[in-house]
C-alpha cells in the first residue's frame, strides 16, 4: 500500500473530523451568545463536554435486545470468530467484539460499544448475500469504528446537534412571546440573530451527516489496511448497494432508482468509496498489517432456516 497515499488519507479525515467538530460546537456557542450573551457560550459548552466525557455508551447488550439480536458463540460460528479475532488482534483492542445475530433480511452489520467492551450485529441478509471475503471485510470495517472511537465521536456531534435543536427551539418561542413588542415599538429587530436561531438546527444536522461520511471513509481505509484486501470491502460494497437499492425500490418507487441528495447522505456515495478503495495498491500476497485475512463458512452452517418476514419499523424507531 502507497504509504504517502494513507498518510495523507489519514490526515485529511482528522482534518475533517476535527472541523466539523468544531462547526458544531461553533453553532451551539452562537446560540448560546444570542440568547444570553458570553457567559451563555461557557455556560452551554463546558456542561456539553463534561457530559460527553462522563456519560458512558449506552450498554452493547440493552442496544442489541432493543433489535431483537441474539449473541453468537465461538462454538455457533468459530470461522467468523477467528476472523474477528485476528482483526481484532491487528487493530490492536483489548478485547474481541461479541457477535450478534440479527434476523433480518436487510443486508447490514453494525458495532456500538467501546474498545473495551464493543458488539457488532451481523444480519441474516448479509450472511446470505455476501461471501466469505467480503464479509470479512464488512467486519474489518466495523472492527475500525470500534478502533479509532467513532461511536463517542459520533455521539459528541448527536449531542451537540440535540442541543443546538433545543435552543433554537427555545429562541423561537423567545421571539414569538415577544413578537407583539417587537412589532409595536421602536425596537430594531436583528434579523441575522433570527436567521441563526432559525437555521442553525438544519447547518449543525448537516455538518453532522459530513461527520459521519469522512469517519466512513476512514474505517474503509483503516479496514482495507486491517485485512490487506481491498478489493474484498469494495465488492461487498457494491453488493450491499444493489440489495438496498432493490429493498428502497420495492417499498418506495416501486421500478425507480432512488439517489439521495449528495448533502443528505449519511454514508458518502458507494462509487467514490469503491474508486478510493481501488486506488489502493498492496503488495501481492501481503497487506501493511500482514497477509489478507482469510476464513471460510457457509450460511448454512450457522443459520438453521432462511428468515421470511421483510425489514419494517419498530416502534423503537430502529428498522430490521
Amino acid at each position: 500500500m502507497n504509504a504517502e497515499l494513507v498518510q495523507r488519507h489519514t490526515l485529511t479525515n482528522r482534518i475533517q473530523t476535527l472541523l466539523l467538530l468544531c462547526v458544531m460546537g461553533g453553532f451551539l456557542a452562537l446560540l448560546g451568545w444570542l440568547l444570553w450573551g458570553p457567559g451563555g457560550m461557557v455556560w452551554l459548552l463546558i456542561p456539553a463536554l463534561v457530559l460527553f466525557m462522563f456519560n458512558p455508551l449506552a450498554s452493547p447488550e440493552l442496544l442489541m435486545r432493543l433489535y431483537r439480536a441474539s449473541p453468537l458463540t465461538p462454538e455457533q460460528a468459530p470461522a467468523l470468530y477467528g476472523a474477528v479475532t485476528e482483526l481484532s488482534r491487528r487493530a490492536g483492542l483489548p478485547r474481541t467484539p461479541t457477535l450478534y445475530y440479527l434476523p433480518s433480511r436487510m443486508v447490514n452489520a453494525f458495532a456500538t460499544g467501546s474498545q473495551q467492551r464493543a458488539a457488532i450485529a451481523i444480519t441474516d441478509g448479509l450472511l446470505r448475500s455476501l461471501d466469505s471475503r467480503e464479509a470479512i471485510a464488512v467486519l474489518a470495517h466495523e472492527i475500525s469504528h470500534i478502533q479509532h472511537n467513532d461511536m463517542r465521536v459520533m455521539g459528541l456531534a448527536d449531542l451537540f446537534s440535540r442541543l443546538t435543536s433545543t435552543l433554537s427551539l427555545f429562541g423561537q418561542l423567545l421571539l414569538l412571546l415577544n413578537l407583539p413588542l417587537l412589532i409595536f415599538s421602536n425596537v430594531a429587530i436583528n434579523w441575522f440573530a433570527i436567521l441563526i436561531l432559525i437555521f442553525a438546527p438544519n447547518l449543525s444536522a448537516l455538518a453532522q451527516l459530513g461527520l459521519s461520511r469522512t469517519r466512513e471513509y476512514a474505517a474503509d481505509l483503516n479496514a482495507a489496511m486491517l485485512t490487506g484486501d481491498p478489493e474484498g470491502l469494495a465488492r461487498a460494497l457494491i453488493r450491499i448497494e444493489r440489495q438496498q437499492g432493490s429493498f428502497l425500490e420495492q417499498i418506495i418507487f416501486p421500478g425507480r432508482h432512488t439517489p439521495e441528495p449528495s448533502l443528505l447522505r449519511t454514508h458518502p456515495p458507494t462509487e467514490e468509496r469503491v474508486r478510493r478503495l481501488r486506488e489502493l495498491q498492496l503488495p501481492p500476497g501481503r497487506g501493511p498489517l500482514g497477509p489478507p485475512v482469510q476464513a471460510s463458512f457457509l450460511p448454512g452452517e450457522l443459520l438453521d432456516y432462511p428468515v421470511n418476514r421483510r425489514p419494517r419499523w419498530h416502534i423503537s424507531g430502529l428498522w430490521h
